[in-house]
């Protein structure tokens, strides 16, 4: 069970985050921790239950529902409709994921969504939201003033291709575009089988060359990740290189990822390709298989009234996990030390 002053400091850092937020503007929603589909994602499992309607002439009103691994599903609803800057606090589930010291299948996350922006936008946010949690002196007695420091804005960049020049040894893109990812995980002695994808090779060297070599004497914004990995990131224009990559970062501090941000795609039809190829996946190699809404693509092009039609606005998201920033902010090394109770303690 964590100590009392924890406890004072884990719901001042929430208290202050909301702080932020509604200083800046953006509307908190509590939208519902069930849903009746989810957003495919092939690099996650999730939790099932069932709503039992209570009367037995009535069972074909059971349904089956699904705790949300990310609130996304539902705000993202909400800024097709109102086109406002939002942000949430709340539990998500994440399933056949290992417990110990980072992780835990239920924690409290916390997204926000910025209107007319883009990632490095979305990057700003963040820094100024670390500037204010920091400005918080209660948080001396858990760290040092030095400690602290280590974990302050301004935020070190690297893109993800310097970053694998950097600890791998080559240029990530430059291998995607010449097809010698192969090769190069081969020298660094990570062994691929044939069927084994790009994606999955860039995942492979990532964990095992690039991540444990990160530096972590401050927050790192980790960039522009490739395009070969799925997700709902705009694509970076310019050069063809470029083309290769995603706006996209991810955020680690003293190590440890503790965010993901995208320019989200607007792009109806690539959207709806996405939730095809995705959910192919799901439905194949999933342990739990849920349902996909092939019609939610089309919150990405609206109709306006009186004909015509209008895009998802330019916005950027982030996702952070608010167990893990507590846990830094803190000075605790894991997750369990961080939360009121926890019944997958090991």
């Amino acid at each position: 069970m964590m100590d009392i002053d924890l406890l004072f400091q884990r719901a001042r850092i929430i208290r202050n985050t909301r702080a932020f937020f509604d200083k800046e503007n953006y509307l908190e929603l509590d939208t519902p921790l069930l849903s009746p589909d989810l957003i495919p994602e092939s690099c996650l499992e999730v939790f099932k239950t069932d709503y039992i309607s209570p009367a037995n002439s009535a069972k074909n009103n059971n349904k089956e529902l699904y705790l949300v691994p990310s609130p996304e599903i539902w705000m993202k609803k909400i800024i097709a409709e109102k086109r406002i800057n939002i942000y949430q606090i709340g539990k998500c589930f994440r399933n056949c994921e290992s417990i110990g010291r980072t992780h835990n299948p239920e924690f409290t996350m916390l997204e926000y969504y910025t209107m007319n922006a883009d990632y490095t936008d979305s990057l700003l946010v963040t820094e100024a939201l670390f500037r204010a949690l920091l400005s918080d002196s209660t948080l001396v007695q858990f760290q040092s003033e030095k400690e602290l420091e280590e974990l302050s804005p301004p935020f070190l960049r690297l893109s993800m291709d310097e970053a694998f020049t950097q600890f791998a040894g080559f240029s990530l893109i430059t291998a995607i575009e010449n097809h010698t990812l192969k090769e190069h995980a081969a020298m660094l002695g990570i062994e691929a089988r044939p069927e084994t994808s790009d994606a999955d090779l860039y995942n492979l060297i990532f964990i095992h060359c690039v991540e444990p070599n990160l530096p972590k004497n401050k927050p790192l914004a980790l960039l522009d990740y490739p395009a070969i990995v799925p997700c709902l990131a705009q694509l970076n224009e310019g050069s063809k290189k470029s083309a290769l990559t995603r706006q996209r970062w991810e955020l680690y501090m003293r190590g440890l990822e503790i965010a993901n941000c995208y320019s989200e795609e607007t792009n109806a039809e690539y959207i709806k390709n996405y939730f095809i190829e995705e959910g192919a996946l799901k439905n194949k190699c999933a342990e739990i298989k849920h349902r996909i809404d092939y019609d939610y693509p089309k919150i990405f092009l609206s109709r306006k009234e009186g004909g015509g039609e209008i895009m998802f606005p330019r916005c950027s998201g982030v996702a952070l996990g608010m167990d893990r920033l507590i846990m830094a902010l803190t000075g605790r090394k894991t997750i369990d030390a961080v939360l009121p109770c926890n019944q997958f303690s090991i």
